[in-house]
């Protein structure tokens, strides 16, 4: 992995309304798997506690997979929705932990919702939501779909390595989804940005089993498909990124921190977060959190974090929501979107 800390690039700040969300919803394993129950493998359950903030995440089953989350968040932002599945004709599924390398997992999705529409997965890790999101809200503002299914999920046990002190603990499994339909002027992205930093590709990352290193059978297995994270780099780049990209998409639409109803940022350390909430001078209680209750659910973690705050009724018409991913790439997508 590169030693090189990646900077912070600037990214166009852009706006796209007309689109609201009408549907939300999660999935997460039953499986609770707490601190204690990691220390079986040698992890340090008062280091995960101290330097992460996490207390327990959920795992999968081994009958389970990422295309079972994602159906089960699609099917409750479905019925949330009340749209007839006829309307929905794009499903965008964003995963770092595809069921397979081939074909798109979003197409298994859509066969077993018995959706007839185009299916796509979008590969930028923790920012894929993020991602999902904008391709799917430019579909529906330019009258090209009249629904689009936006799902983030991941079974993040099935790529990491249980050996891993530093990494494993860090993640959870989940999924969240939401439906897009046409709205009012006011609705949607309000302004918004995407950015990568590709500099920093190695940071984070799964080495083995792509084009450029296939698998091999005569290979060892030195465990190089597991993901692996130089987690001090990455760390040091994320507390500067969310202020920074926060910022950068306030002031490209206008907005002032205090104007934002609800911070949904990514879940990959309580310290980052915290980081955030001072540098921004911005109310705690503001920043909706479960990041002990599930750990990182990568590009699950957005869509949980709205459809959890939607349901318990803290989402009313015309707040202004700032979501944000960041993660492996390096990428990142930060929206300012009006309820």
């Amino acid at each position: 992995m590169s030693d090189q800390e990646p900077t912070v690039l600037g990214s166009p700040v852009r706006s796209l309304t007309g689109v609201r969300i009408v549907g939300t919803g999660s999935c997460l394993p039953d499986n609770v798997v707490t601190n204690e129950d990691l220390a079986a493998l040698g992890h340090d359950s008062d280091w995960i506690v101290r330097r992460t903030g996490i207390r327990e995440r959920r795992h999968v089953t081994p009958c389970m997979s990422t295309g079972d989350l994602a159906v089960g968040a699609a099917e409750k932002a479905i019925e949330a929705a009340g749209v007839p599945r006829s309307e929905i004709d794009l499903v965008v599924l964003a995963t770092l932990s595809p069921d397979k390398l081939m074909p798109a997992t979003a197409t298994a999705v859509q066969h077993r919702l018995g959706l007839r529409c185009g299916a796509v997965d979008v590969s930028a890790a923790c920012s894929g939501f993020t991602y999902a999101l904008a391709t799917g809200m430019q579909f529906v503002a330019t009258g090209a779909s009249r629904c689009v299914l936006v799902i983030g999920a991941d079974a993040n046990s099935r790529v990491v390595d249980p050996r891993d002190d530093k990494t494993y603990p860090l993640f959870g499994d989940g999924a969240g989804a939401v439906v897009l339909a046409p709205g009012e002027e006011d609705q949607g992205a309000v302004a918004f940005t995407l950015g990568a930093d590709g500099s920093g590709i190695d940071l984070l990352a799964r080495p083995t089993g792509g084009a450029e290193t296939p698998f091999a059978v005569d290979r060892p297995d030195d465990g190089s498909w597991f993901m692996q994270m130089d987690g001090r780099a990455v760390f040091k780049w994320a507390v500067r990124l969310v202020e920074h990209s926060a910022r950068h998409v306030c002031d490209g639409g206008g907005i002032a921190p205090g104007d934002v109803r609800w911070w949904l940022l990514h879940q990959a350390n309580s310290r980052i977060l915290d980081a955030a909430v001072e540098g921004l001078g911005i109310d705690h209680e503001r920043v909706l959190m479960h990041l002990d209750r599930y750990g990182n659910t990568s590009a699950g973690t957005v869509p949980i974090l709205l459809d959890e705050a939607v349901r318990e009724g803290r989402v009313s018409r015309g707040d202004l929501l700032m979501m944000m991913g960041f993660g492996a790439g390096l990428t990142w997508g930060t929206i300012a979107w009006r309820w």
